[in-house]
């Protein structure tokens, strides 16, 4: 055996239960959603879809962000943003609130109660008690309000479309 086939047990279980984490984490995301929040006073929303894998060499996520969402202005101006992945039923109530009410009219971290820390690489916040957190950069932009839709993509948009933007981020820290 040549050394780098030799990893030490702390190694071996750090691995496995990092891979273990990312698949809760994955089941939760999908299942209930995230806390996507950005600016110095934190706005909140909901995100319930998007994805995870590497890009141009770096770990990324794509986030879904209507145009209408108050939070894509806020992400557009900061280009920095976390997601705050609450595990089982936790914040059930919370994510459903953030996904149904505007940040222009009202104060969700204060509705909801919501305890708060600085992020630790980007000027924003993460919810307190969330089993997951990413903290990510902007590194580009998709626009898909004018690209040629599919007939699949505009039924499922329905009558008045209010597309996504997708946001592929850096993840500059995870915990």
């Amino acid at each position: 055996m040549n050394e780098r086939q030799l990893v030490t047990v702390t190694e071996f279980c750090t691995v496995i239960k990092r891979i273990f984490q990312a698949e809760e984490m994955l089941k939760n995301y999908t299942t209930h959603g995230c806390f996507v929040v950005a600016g110095e006073r934190p706005n909140v929303m909901t995100a319930s879809w998007g994805l995870f894998g590497e890009m141009w060499g770096k770990k990324v996520a794509v986030v879904p962000v209507r145009d209408s969402r108050f939070t894509k202005g806020i992400i557009d101006e900061k280009q920095e943003f976390t997601l705050c992945v609450p595990f089982g039923d936790k914040y059930k109530k919370e994510l459903l609130y953030c996904g149904t009410k505007s940040g222009r009219d009202c104060d969700k971290v204060k509705d909801l109660s919501l305890k708060i820390t600085p992020a630790k690489k980007v000027n924003t916040y993460v919810i307190d008690g969330c089993g997951a957190y990413y903290e990510c950069k902007v590194l580009q932009v998709m626009d898909f309000s004018g690209q040629e839709i599919s007939p699949f993509v505009k039924k499922a948009y329905g009558e008045k479309p209010d597309y996504h933007n997708f946001y592929f981020a850096e993840i500059v820290e995870e915990y």
